[in-house]
This record gives structure tokens, sequence and C-alpha cells, in this order.
């Protein structure tokens, strides 16, 4: 028990682009723009920090509702970014993953994300996941069909259907659950991120709306966490003491 170490994996929803264009009396697609500047300056500094996985909001399963033109505009973010960064971030040792349903992505788009995930297999300083095109109710969707279809396989028994086999299946299988969650922005809540994951998570938000977010803003997070007391369902050691 008592403070935990520092986190093992960083979740973020890099919320507030639209609202920091506004202020400026600009359209939402100039603040998606400001917001991939942030996500480089803070992909660099999670590394930098020796945090060894970062999984980060980019495009949820719900944002397709928004107006045609910023999703047209979001899709050019996004193929600008695979061309543009992946090198870079295959140089600074990141390894680049996608969870969420990309088949809903332009084929061009598709098979962008998939050479970003083959150049950058091998590298171990950072494991990057991005979430586009993903919903956390979606993965759990998923993740109990490929049970049942495993069971119709006669893979398993249904008895042996469990949490350990459910987490097997979702879309972070075989990496840490998230210590820490952030999401910036002001609002508190999690818009359908990572439901499974974020279980025993820290939740930490603040009211910098994204495009802001800097080194010092997540350096408060970091220490506010490094105050926490986890307990994971548990008693605290205060507590114990007089159990």
């Amino acid at each position: 028990m008592g403070h935990p170490a520092p986190p093992r994996h960083l979740a973020i929803i890099m919320d507030g682009n639209g609202r920091w264009a506004a202020r400026r009396g600009k359209p939402r697609t100039y603040g998606h723009q400001a917001g991939t500047e942030a996500a480089r300056r803070i992909v660099r500094a999670v590394a930098e920090r020796g945090i060894p996985v970062l999984t980060v909001y980019a495009f949820s399963s719900e944002n397709w509702s928004r107006p045609r033109h910023e999703v047209t505009r979001l899709m050019s973010l996004f193929r600008h970014a695979l061309d543009r960064e992946v090198r870079k971030l295959h140089d600074n040792g990141v390894r680049l993953s996608f969870i969420g349903r990309r088949e809903a992505f332009a084929p061009s788009l598709q098979r962008g994300m998939t050479r970003a995930e083959e150049l950058t297999r091998n590298n171990q300083r950072l494991q990057l996941n991005v979430a586009a095109n993903y919903g956390g109710r979606a993965d759990l969707a998923d993740a109990a069909r490929g049970l049942a279809e495993r069971v119709q396989r006669g893979e398993l028994r249904p008895e042996e259907v469990n949490e350990d086999r459910l987490a097997e299946q979702v879309a972070l299988a075989g990496q840490p659950p998230p210590d820490l969650f952030i999401r910036t922005g002001g609002e508190q809540r999690l818009s359908n991120f990572l439901p499974w994951d974020l279980a025993y998570t820290e939740l930490y938000f603040c009211d910098t709306l994204w495009p802001d977010f800097s080194e010092a803003d997540l350096d408060r997070a970091l220490e506010d966490f490094a105050r926490r007391e986890r307990r994971f369902g548990g008693l605290g050691e205060p507590a114990l003491k007089h159990a």
C-alpha cells in the first residue's frame, strides 16, 4: 500500500481543441491543428519521464456525428500526422499501435496505420496507443464476441469465461492497465474511453484546454498521482492499523 510508483501507463483524453479555437475567433479545425502540436509535445515529454505506455483518445466512435467538414479535416490531419510523424516517432524509439474499429476509415488511411505499426513494432522506449474510431462499449462487445467464437470452436468451455479471459480480448490486451488517467478541458467524465481498463485507475481532471496543456501541466498531474494512496478495493495502511 502507500504512495504509488510513477505510472507505468498513462491514458489521456485530449479535450478542448474546439473551445480553444472559438476563444480565438477561429474555426474548430484550427484548434485540432493546435491539438496535434500539443500531442507531439506531450508524447515527447512522456517518453522523457520514463513512462513506458501512453494511450491517447484521438477520435471516438461518436465523433463521426460531428459536422462533415470537421470530420473531413480531422481525417486530413490524421493522414498528415501519419505521413509526417511516424518516422520521427520511429527514430525516437516509439512503438505505435492503433486501437478501435479501423475498417471505418478510408483504405489508404488503414494502410498507413498498418505501415506505421509494422515500421515501429520493435521499438521499446515508449508504447504509444492511439484510440481511433474507438468506443469502450464496442471494445467490450468485440471482446465478448471473440470469447463466444472461441467457445463455439471448442477452444473454451463456457465456465472458463472469466475476467482473465475477457482481459485477453480487449483492445489493450497484454498491456498494464492505466495507472493514471488525465482529461483536459474541464469536463469530468470518461466518455466511453477504456471502461474495462480504467476500473482502478486514478483520475485527474484539469481545466486547461488541450492545445495549452504543457509539460508543467503534465508534471502537476504526475505530482498529484504521487500523493495518491492506491487501495484497489482494499484497506489503506492507516485503516489496517486500526482494524
